[in-house]
Protein backbone atom coordinates (compact mmCIF):
# COMPACT_ATOMS: atom_id res chain seq x y z
CA UNK A 1 0.00 0.00 0.00
CA UNK A 2 1.16 3.51 -0.71
CA UNK A 3 1.27 6.17 1.95
CA UNK A 4 2.35 9.82 1.95
CA UNK A 5 5.54 8.80 3.77
CA UNK A 6 6.49 6.09 1.27
CA UNK A 7 9.55 6.88 -0.88
CA UNK A 8 8.88 7.66 -4.50
CA UNK A 9 9.70 4.93 -6.94
CA UNK A 10 12.30 6.88 -8.87
CA UNK A 11 14.28 8.69 -6.23
CA UNK A 12 16.40 7.62 -3.33
CA UNK A 13 14.73 9.77 -0.76
CA UNK A 14 14.14 9.35 2.90
CA UNK A 15 10.65 9.57 4.34
CA UNK A 16 9.91 13.20 3.71
CA UNK A 17 13.60 14.11 3.61
CA UNK A 18 16.31 14.92 1.09
CA UNK A 19 18.20 12.53 -1.17
CA UNK A 20 21.03 10.68 0.58
CA UNK A 21 24.23 9.13 -0.85
CA UNK A 22 22.90 5.65 -1.54
CA UNK A 23 26.27 3.93 -1.90
CA UNK A 24 27.47 5.13 1.49
CA UNK A 25 24.20 4.11 3.10
CA UNK A 26 24.38 0.67 1.49
CA UNK A 27 27.96 0.25 2.73
CA UNK A 28 26.80 0.95 6.29
CA UNK A 29 23.82 -1.38 5.97
CA UNK A 30 25.92 -4.11 4.35
CA UNK A 31 28.29 -4.15 7.31
CA UNK A 32 25.27 -4.17 9.61
CA UNK A 33 24.11 -7.36 7.88
CA UNK A 34 27.58 -8.95 7.76
CA UNK A 35 28.33 -8.59 11.47
CA UNK A 36 25.36 -10.58 12.87
CA UNK A 37 26.03 -13.44 10.43
CA UNK A 38 29.71 -13.43 11.36
CA UNK A 39 28.76 -13.38 15.03
CA UNK A 40 26.74 -16.56 14.55
CA UNK A 41 29.19 -18.57 12.46
CA UNK A 42 32.58 -17.61 13.87
CA UNK A 43 31.86 -18.82 17.41
CA UNK A 44 30.93 -22.39 16.48
CA UNK A 45 34.48 -23.34 15.57
CA UNK A 46 35.72 -22.20 19.00
CA UNK A 47 33.55 -24.52 21.10
CA UNK A 48 36.11 -27.36 21.37
CA UNK A 49 38.74 -24.82 22.45
CA UNK A 50 36.36 -23.35 25.04
CA UNK A 51 35.79 -26.71 26.71
CA UNK A 52 39.54 -26.88 27.35
CA UNK A 53 40.11 -23.23 28.26
CA UNK A 54 37.26 -23.03 30.78
CA UNK A 55 37.41 -26.72 31.81
CA UNK A 56 33.68 -27.01 31.27
CA UNK A 57 31.47 -29.71 29.72
CA UNK A 58 29.98 -29.19 26.27
CA UNK A 59 26.50 -28.81 27.81
CA UNK A 60 27.73 -25.57 29.43
CA UNK A 61 29.97 -24.37 26.62
CA UNK A 62 27.18 -24.62 24.02
CA UNK A 63 25.52 -21.65 25.73
CA UNK A 64 28.14 -19.45 24.07
CA UNK A 65 26.21 -20.09 20.85
CA UNK A 66 22.73 -20.54 22.33
CA UNK A 67 22.78 -17.27 24.30
CA UNK A 68 23.44 -15.32 21.10
CA UNK A 69 20.73 -17.14 19.12
CA UNK A 70 18.16 -16.85 21.91
CA UNK A 71 18.77 -13.11 22.28
CA UNK A 72 18.34 -12.54 18.55
CA UNK A 73 15.21 -14.68 18.28
CA UNK A 74 13.54 -13.27 21.39
CA UNK A 75 13.81 -9.55 20.69
CA UNK A 76 14.13 -9.12 16.92
CA UNK A 77 10.48 -8.19 16.33
CA UNK A 78 10.40 -6.02 19.44
CA UNK A 79 13.41 -3.91 18.47
CA UNK A 80 12.02 -3.57 14.95
CA UNK A 81 8.86 -1.99 16.34
CA UNK A 82 10.89 0.12 18.76
CA UNK A 83 12.84 1.50 15.81
CA UNK A 84 9.56 2.56 14.17
CA UNK A 85 8.65 4.46 17.33
CA UNK A 86 11.86 6.16 18.44
CA UNK A 87 13.82 6.32 15.16
CA UNK A 88 15.55 3.59 13.15
CA UNK A 89 18.85 5.38 12.67
CA UNK A 90 19.09 6.23 16.36
CA UNK A 91 18.36 2.67 17.45
CA UNK A 92 20.66 1.14 14.80
CA UNK A 93 23.55 3.27 16.05
CA UNK A 94 22.84 2.08 19.60
CA UNK A 95 22.68 -1.54 18.40
CA UNK A 96 26.00 -1.31 16.57
CA UNK A 97 27.56 0.32 19.63
CA UNK A 98 26.23 -2.43 21.90
CA UNK A 99 27.54 -5.09 19.51
CA UNK A 100 31.00 -3.49 19.51
CA UNK A 101 31.09 -3.13 23.31
CA UNK A 102 29.88 -6.69 23.88
CA UNK A 103 32.45 -8.02 21.40
CA UNK A 104 35.19 -6.34 23.42
CA UNK A 105 33.83 -7.82 26.66
CA UNK A 106 33.73 -11.27 25.03
CA UNK A 107 37.41 -10.96 24.14
CA UNK A 108 38.28 -9.99 27.73
CA UNK A 109 36.02 -12.54 29.45
CA UNK A 110 37.77 -14.41 32.27
CA UNK A 111 35.00 -16.91 33.03
CA UNK A 112 32.63 -18.96 30.90
CA UNK A 113 29.47 -17.32 32.23
CA UNK A 114 30.92 -13.84 31.75
CA UNK A 115 31.45 -14.82 28.12
CA UNK A 116 27.90 -16.21 27.86
CA UNK A 117 26.46 -12.98 29.28
CA UNK A 118 28.49 -10.88 26.85
CA UNK A 119 27.34 -13.10 23.98
CA UNK A 120 23.72 -12.47 25.00
CA UNK A 121 24.39 -8.72 24.90
CA UNK A 122 26.07 -9.17 21.53
CA UNK A 123 22.92 -10.97 20.34
CA UNK A 124 20.79 -8.01 21.40
CA UNK A 125 22.94 -5.71 19.28
CA UNK A 126 22.78 -8.17 16.39
CA UNK A 127 18.98 -8.28 16.64
CA UNK A 128 18.82 -4.50 16.28
CA UNK A 129 21.04 -4.58 13.19
CA UNK A 130 19.11 -7.43 11.57
CA UNK A 131 15.69 -5.93 12.29
CA UNK A 132 16.43 -2.42 11.07
CA UNK A 133 18.74 -3.01 8.09
CA UNK A 134 15.99 -4.05 5.66
CA UNK A 135 13.72 -1.30 6.98
CA UNK A 136 16.39 1.31 6.31
CA UNK A 137 16.96 -0.10 2.81
CA UNK A 138 13.26 0.38 2.07
CA UNK A 139 13.52 3.91 3.47
CA UNK A 140 16.72 4.90 1.65
CA UNK A 141 16.90 3.07 -1.69
CA UNK A 142 14.62 3.87 -4.66
CA UNK A 143 11.89 1.29 -5.13
CA UNK A 144 13.17 0.50 -8.63
CA UNK A 145 16.46 -0.68 -7.10
CA UNK A 146 15.16 -2.34 -3.94
CA UNK A 147 15.62 -5.87 -5.32
CA UNK A 148 19.33 -5.26 -5.98
CA UNK A 149 19.73 -3.83 -2.49
CA UNK A 150 18.01 -6.82 -0.90
CA UNK A 151 20.23 -9.12 -2.96
CA UNK A 152 23.30 -7.28 -1.69
CA UNK A 153 22.17 -7.82 1.90
CA UNK A 154 21.75 -11.52 1.14
CA UNK A 155 25.26 -11.64 -0.26
CA UNK A 156 26.72 -9.99 2.85
CA UNK A 157 24.87 -12.39 5.13
CA UNK A 158 26.18 -15.35 3.10
CA UNK A 159 29.73 -13.97 3.22
CA UNK A 160 29.50 -13.70 7.00
CA UNK A 161 28.23 -17.26 7.26
CA UNK A 162 30.89 -18.59 4.87
CA UNK A 163 33.81 -16.60 6.25
CA UNK A 164 33.13 -17.32 9.93
CA UNK A 165 34.40 -20.91 10.34
CA UNK A 166 37.54 -20.45 8.22
CA UNK A 167 38.42 -17.06 9.72
CA UNK A 168 37.67 -18.29 13.23
CA UNK A 169 39.92 -21.32 12.86
CA UNK A 170 42.78 -19.21 11.51
CA UNK A 171 42.47 -16.59 14.26
CA UNK A 172 42.30 -19.17 17.05
CA UNK A 173 45.36 -20.98 15.73
CA UNK A 174 47.47 -17.82 15.43
CA UNK A 175 46.18 -15.43 18.10
CA UNK A 176 44.01 -17.42 20.51
CA UNK A 177 40.25 -17.57 21.04
CA UNK A 178 39.76 -13.92 22.18
CA UNK A 179 40.72 -12.76 18.68
CA UNK A 180 37.49 -14.13 17.14
CA UNK A 181 35.57 -11.59 19.21
CA UNK A 182 38.12 -8.77 19.13
CA UNK A 183 38.12 -8.66 15.32
CA UNK A 184 34.48 -7.57 15.34
CA UNK A 185 35.26 -4.39 17.29
CA UNK A 186 36.96 -2.48 14.42
CA UNK A 187 34.38 -3.81 11.94
CA UNK A 188 31.61 -2.54 14.21
CA UNK A 189 33.27 0.85 14.56
CA UNK A 190 33.53 1.10 10.76
CA UNK A 191 29.82 0.33 10.46
CA UNK A 192 29.08 2.92 13.15
CA UNK A 193 31.04 5.66 11.37
CA UNK A 194 29.43 4.89 8.01
CA UNK A 195 25.96 4.90 9.57
CA UNK A 196 26.63 8.23 11.28
CA UNK A 197 27.84 9.73 8.01
CA UNK A 198 25.38 8.39 5.45
CA UNK A 199 22.11 7.19 6.98
CA UNK A 200 19.27 9.72 6.89
CA UNK A 201 18.28 11.45 10.10
CA UNK A 202 15.16 10.26 11.89
CA UNK A 203 12.02 12.32 11.83
CA UNK A 204 11.33 14.09 15.11
CA UNK A 205 7.80 13.40 16.29
CA UNK A 206 6.42 14.90 19.46
CA UNK A 207 5.73 12.62 22.42
CA UNK A 208 2.01 13.19 21.97
CA UNK A 209 2.09 12.10 18.32
CA UNK A 210 4.20 9.00 19.00
CA UNK A 211 2.23 5.75 19.47
CA UNK A 212 2.53 4.03 22.84
CA UNK A 213 4.80 1.01 23.22
CA UNK A 214 3.04 -2.27 24.02
CA UNK A 215 4.90 -3.42 27.15
CA UNK A 216 2.62 -6.34 28.01
CA UNK A 217 2.61 -7.70 24.46
CA UNK A 218 6.39 -7.34 24.37
CA UNK A 219 6.88 -9.42 27.52
CA UNK A 220 4.48 -12.15 26.39
CA UNK A 221 6.03 -12.38 22.92
CA UNK A 222 9.58 -12.48 24.30
CA UNK A 223 8.71 -15.27 26.72
CA UNK A 224 6.90 -17.25 24.02
CA UNK A 225 9.77 -17.02 21.52
CA UNK A 226 12.34 -17.87 24.18
CA UNK A 227 10.39 -20.98 25.23
CA UNK A 228 10.09 -22.18 21.63
CA UNK A 229 13.73 -21.51 20.76
CA UNK A 230 15.01 -23.32 23.86
CA UNK A 231 12.67 -26.27 23.16
CA UNK A 232 14.06 -26.55 19.64
CA UNK A 233 17.72 -26.23 20.59
CA UNK A 234 18.02 -28.34 23.75
CA UNK A 235 18.66 -32.03 23.23
CA UNK A 236 19.76 -31.76 19.56
CA UNK A 237 16.48 -33.09 18.21
CA UNK A 238 15.88 -35.59 21.02
CA UNK A 239 12.66 -34.45 22.66
CA UNK A 240 12.11 -35.23 26.34
CA UNK A 241 9.89 -33.88 29.09
CA UNK A 242 11.66 -30.51 29.23
CA UNK A 243 11.19 -29.90 25.52
CA UNK A 244 7.51 -30.83 25.66
CA UNK A 245 6.88 -28.52 28.62
CA UNK A 246 8.61 -25.66 26.81
CA UNK A 247 6.62 -26.31 23.63
CA UNK A 248 3.39 -26.34 25.62
CA UNK A 249 4.44 -23.06 27.20
CA UNK A 250 5.08 -21.60 23.74
CA UNK A 251 1.62 -22.68 22.52
CA UNK A 252 -0.04 -21.14 25.58
CA UNK A 253 2.10 -18.04 25.07
CA UNK A 254 0.80 -17.63 21.51
CA UNK A 255 -2.80 -17.81 22.74
CA UNK A 256 -2.06 -15.29 25.49
CA UNK A 257 -0.28 -12.97 23.05
CA UNK A 258 -3.28 -12.96 20.68
CA UNK A 259 -5.57 -12.18 23.62
CA UNK A 260 -3.34 -9.36 24.86
CA UNK A 261 -2.97 -7.81 21.40
CA UNK A 262 -6.72 -7.77 20.80
CA UNK A 263 -7.23 -5.73 23.95
CA UNK A 264 -4.20 -3.44 23.63
CA UNK A 265 -4.75 0.20 22.62
CA UNK A 266 -1.49 0.22 20.63
CA UNK A 267 -0.64 -3.46 19.98
CA UNK A 268 2.87 -4.56 19.14
CA UNK A 269 1.52 -6.46 16.12
CA UNK A 270 -1.84 -5.47 14.68
CA UNK A 271 -3.87 -8.70 14.26
CA UNK A 272 -5.14 -7.37 10.92
CA UNK A 273 -1.55 -7.26 9.61
CA UNK A 274 -1.23 -11.04 9.60
CA UNK A 275 -4.46 -11.33 7.62
CA UNK A 276 -2.86 -9.38 4.76
CA UNK A 277 -2.32 -12.13 2.14
CA UNK A 278 1.13 -11.16 0.86
CA UNK A 279 2.60 -10.49 4.30
CA UNK A 280 1.28 -13.69 5.87
CA UNK A 281 2.35 -15.76 2.86
CA UNK A 282 5.80 -14.16 2.79
CA UNK A 283 6.40 -14.93 6.46
CA UNK A 284 5.16 -18.52 6.16
CA UNK A 285 7.20 -19.19 3.02
CA UNK A 286 10.32 -17.71 4.59
CA UNK A 287 9.98 -20.02 7.61
CA UNK A 288 9.39 -23.12 5.46
CA UNK A 289 12.28 -22.45 3.09
CA UNK A 290 14.65 -21.66 5.98
CA UNK A 291 13.68 -24.97 7.59
CA UNK A 292 14.80 -26.75 4.43
CA UNK A 293 18.05 -24.79 4.17
CA UNK A 294 19.01 -25.70 7.73
CA UNK A 295 18.33 -29.36 6.88
CA UNK A 296 21.12 -29.21 4.29
CA UNK A 297 23.57 -27.98 6.94
CA UNK A 298 22.54 -30.65 9.45
CA UNK A 299 22.27 -33.65 7.12
CA UNK A 300 24.98 -32.83 4.57
CA UNK A 301 28.04 -33.61 6.75
CA UNK A 302 26.65 -37.04 7.70
CA UNK A 303 26.02 -37.95 4.07
CA UNK A 304 29.41 -36.77 2.85
CA UNK A 305 31.39 -38.41 5.65
CA UNK A 306 29.31 -41.52 6.29
CA UNK A 307 27.52 -42.09 3.01
CA UNK A 308 30.31 -41.20 0.58
CA UNK A 309 33.18 -41.99 2.99
CA UNK A 310 34.95 -38.68 2.29
CA UNK A 311 37.75 -37.32 4.46
CA UNK A 312 37.44 -34.10 6.49
CA UNK A 313 39.12 -31.98 3.81
CA UNK A 314 36.79 -33.09 1.04
CA UNK A 315 33.77 -32.75 3.34
CA UNK A 316 34.76 -29.16 4.08
CA UNK A 317 35.21 -28.34 0.39
CA UNK A 318 31.85 -29.87 -0.52
CA UNK A 319 30.07 -28.02 2.29
CA UNK A 320 31.62 -24.73 1.12
CA UNK A 321 29.80 -24.98 -2.23
CA UNK A 322 26.46 -23.76 -0.90
CA UNK A 323 27.66 -20.64 0.97
CA UNK A 324 29.96 -19.75 -1.95
CA UNK A 325 27.04 -19.88 -4.39
CA UNK A 326 24.94 -17.80 -2.00
CA UNK A 327 27.64 -15.13 -1.84
CA UNK A 328 27.92 -15.02 -5.64
CA UNK A 329 24.19 -15.08 -6.42
CA UNK A 330 22.79 -12.44 -4.06
CA UNK A 331 23.31 -9.33 -6.20
CA UNK A 332 22.42 -10.97 -9.56
CA UNK A 333 19.27 -12.37 -7.94
CA UNK A 334 18.30 -8.90 -6.78
CA UNK A 335 18.77 -7.50 -10.28
CA UNK A 336 16.49 -10.21 -11.68
CA UNK A 337 13.86 -9.17 -9.15
CA UNK A 338 14.14 -5.54 -10.24
CA UNK A 339 13.82 -6.51 -13.90
CA UNK A 340 11.15 -9.22 -13.89
CA UNK A 341 9.20 -8.57 -10.70
CA UNK A 342 9.23 -10.02 -7.20
CA UNK A 343 6.23 -12.33 -7.66
CA UNK A 344 7.61 -14.12 -10.71
CA UNK A 345 11.08 -14.50 -9.26
CA UNK A 346 9.77 -15.81 -5.93
CA UNK A 347 7.79 -18.48 -7.78
CA UNK A 348 10.77 -19.38 -9.95
CA UNK A 349 13.02 -19.64 -6.90
CA UNK A 350 10.58 -21.89 -5.04
CA UNK A 351 9.96 -24.23 -7.97
CA UNK A 352 13.69 -24.48 -8.66
CA UNK A 353 14.36 -25.21 -4.98
CA UNK A 354 11.73 -27.97 -4.99
CA UNK A 355 13.40 -29.54 -8.03
CA UNK A 356 16.81 -29.35 -6.35
CA UNK A 357 15.44 -31.07 -3.22
CA UNK A 358 13.98 -33.82 -5.42
CA UNK A 359 17.40 -34.26 -7.01
CA UNK A 360 19.01 -34.48 -3.56
CA UNK A 361 16.64 -37.34 -2.75
CA UNK A 362 18.39 -39.29 -5.56
CA UNK A 363 21.85 -38.73 -4.06
CA UNK A 364 22.84 -42.34 -3.40
CA UNK A 365 22.88 -42.99 -7.14
CA UNK A 366 24.79 -39.87 -8.16
CA UNK A 367 27.72 -39.59 -5.73
CA UNK A 368 29.57 -36.37 -4.90
CA UNK A 369 28.54 -34.57 -8.10
CA UNK A 370 24.94 -35.42 -7.27
CA UNK A 371 25.36 -33.60 -3.97
CA UNK A 372 27.30 -30.52 -5.02
CA UNK A 373 25.17 -29.84 -8.13
CA UNK A 374 21.74 -29.90 -6.44
CA UNK A 375 23.04 -28.07 -3.35
CA UNK A 376 24.42 -25.30 -5.56
CA UNK A 377 21.12 -25.08 -7.45
CA UNK A 378 19.14 -25.09 -4.20
CA UNK A 379 21.27 -22.29 -2.76
CA UNK A 380 20.97 -20.17 -5.91
CA UNK A 381 17.19 -20.62 -5.89
CA UNK A 382 17.11 -19.72 -2.19
CA UNK A 383 19.02 -16.50 -2.91
CA UNK A 384 16.51 -15.64 -5.64
CA UNK A 385 13.54 -16.41 -3.40
CA UNK A 386 14.93 -14.40 -0.48
CA UNK A 387 15.61 -11.31 -2.59
CA UNK A 388 12.15 -11.54 -4.19
CA UNK A 389 10.26 -12.32 -1.00
CA UNK A 390 11.94 -9.58 1.04
CA UNK A 391 11.35 -7.07 -1.75
CA UNK A 392 7.69 -8.05 -2.14
CA UNK A 393 6.96 -7.87 1.58
CA UNK A 394 8.84 -4.64 2.28
CA UNK A 395 7.86 -2.68 -0.84
CA UNK A 396 4.28 -1.81 0.11
CA UNK A 397 4.60 -1.58 3.90
CA UNK A 398 3.60 1.77 5.45
CA UNK A 399 6.60 3.79 6.55
CA UNK A 400 5.71 3.59 10.24
CA UNK A 401 5.71 -0.24 10.21
CA UNK A 402 8.88 -1.04 8.27
CA UNK A 403 10.98 -1.86 11.31
CA UNK A 404 8.30 -4.15 12.70
CA UNK A 405 7.82 -6.05 9.43
CA UNK A 406 11.58 -6.30 8.85
CA UNK A 407 11.88 -7.83 12.31
CA UNK A 408 9.05 -10.26 11.53
CA UNK A 409 10.78 -11.36 8.32
CA UNK A 410 14.02 -12.01 10.17
CA UNK A 411 12.13 -13.80 12.93
CA UNK A 412 10.42 -16.12 10.44
CA UNK A 413 13.82 -17.00 9.01
CA UNK A 414 15.33 -17.63 12.47
CA UNK A 415 12.40 -19.77 13.56
CA UNK A 416 12.76 -21.80 10.37
CA UNK A 417 16.46 -22.32 11.07
CA UNK A 418 16.02 -23.49 14.66
CA UNK A 419 13.09 -25.70 13.65
CA UNK A 420 15.01 -27.19 10.76
CA UNK A 421 18.01 -28.02 12.94
CA UNK A 422 15.82 -29.88 15.41
CA UNK A 423 12.91 -31.36 13.46
CA UNK A 424 14.67 -32.18 10.19
CA UNK A 425 17.64 -33.56 12.11
CA UNK A 426 15.30 -35.79 14.10
CA UNK A 427 13.57 -36.88 10.88
CA UNK A 428 16.91 -37.83 9.34
CA UNK A 429 17.89 -39.85 12.42
CA UNK A 430 14.50 -41.58 12.44
CA UNK A 431 14.69 -42.42 8.74
CA UNK A 432 18.10 -44.05 9.16
CA UNK A 433 16.54 -46.43 11.72
CA UNK A 434 19.54 -46.07 14.02
CA UNK A 435 20.05 -44.19 17.23
CA UNK A 436 23.80 -43.73 16.70
CA UNK A 437 24.44 -41.49 13.69
CA UNK A 438 28.21 -41.74 14.07
CA UNK A 439 28.09 -45.47 13.36
CA UNK A 440 25.30 -45.54 10.75
CA UNK A 441 26.22 -47.34 7.53
CA UNK A 442 26.10 -45.85 4.01
CA UNK A 443 22.82 -47.59 3.17
CA UNK A 444 21.11 -46.25 6.29
CA UNK A 445 22.39 -42.72 5.63
CA UNK A 446 21.22 -42.90 2.01
CA UNK A 447 17.77 -43.92 3.22
CA UNK A 448 17.75 -40.98 5.62
CA UNK A 449 18.74 -38.60 2.82
CA UNK A 450 15.94 -39.79 0.55
CA UNK A 451 13.31 -39.36 3.25
CA UNK A 452 14.58 -36.01 4.54
CA UNK A 453 14.77 -34.34 1.14
CA UNK A 454 11.50 -35.80 -0.05
CA UNK A 455 9.92 -34.03 2.93
CA UNK A 456 12.00 -30.92 2.12
CA UNK A 457 10.64 -30.87 -1.45
CA UNK A 458 7.10 -31.13 -0.06
CA UNK A 459 7.75 -28.18 2.27
CA UNK A 460 9.02 -26.05 -0.61
CA UNK A 461 5.98 -26.93 -2.73
CA UNK A 462 3.76 -26.00 0.22
CA UNK A 463 5.50 -22.61 0.37
CA UNK A 464 4.94 -22.15 -3.38
CA UNK A 465 1.24 -23.02 -3.00
CA UNK A 466 0.85 -20.55 -0.12
CA UNK A 467 2.45 -17.75 -2.15
CA UNK A 468 0.37 -18.56 -5.25
CA UNK A 469 -2.85 -18.54 -3.23
CA UNK A 470 -1.92 -15.20 -1.66
CA UNK A 471 -1.22 -13.60 -5.05
CA UNK A 472 -4.48 -14.96 -6.44
CA UNK A 473 -6.37 -13.52 -3.50
CA UNK A 474 -4.63 -10.16 -3.86
CA UNK A 475 -5.30 -9.96 -7.61
CA UNK A 476 -8.93 -11.05 -7.32
CA UNK A 477 -11.19 -8.14 -8.36
CA UNK A 478 -13.37 -6.71 -5.64
CA UNK A 479 -17.10 -7.49 -5.95
CA UNK A 480 -19.22 -4.75 -7.47
CA UNK A 481 -21.42 -2.88 -5.04
CA UNK A 482 -25.13 -3.03 -5.71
Amino acid sequence: MRTPESPPQDAGQTDGGPTVPIRGALAALSLSMLLPALGTSIANVALPTMTTVFRAPFQDVQWIVLAYLLAVTTVIVIVGRLGDLIGRRRLLLAGIGLFAFASGVCALASTLWMLVGARAAQGLGAAVMMALTMALVAQTVPKSRSGSAMGLLGTMSAIGTTLGPALGGLLIERYGWPSIFAIKVPLSLAALLLALRYLPADRTDSEAARPRFDHMGTLVLAGTLCAYAVAMTLGRGRFDGRNLVLLLGAVLGIALFVHVERKAQAPLIQPAMLRAPLLGAGLAASALVSTVMMATLVVGPFYLAGGLQLGPGMVGMALAAGPLVAALCGVPAGRLVDRFGAGRMASLGLLGAAGACAALALLPRLGLAGYVGPISALTACYALFQAANNTAVMSDIPADQRGLVSGMLNLSRNLGLVTGASVMGALFALATSTGDMDNAGPAAIARGMRTTFAVAAALILAAAAICAAARAKTNRPAPLET
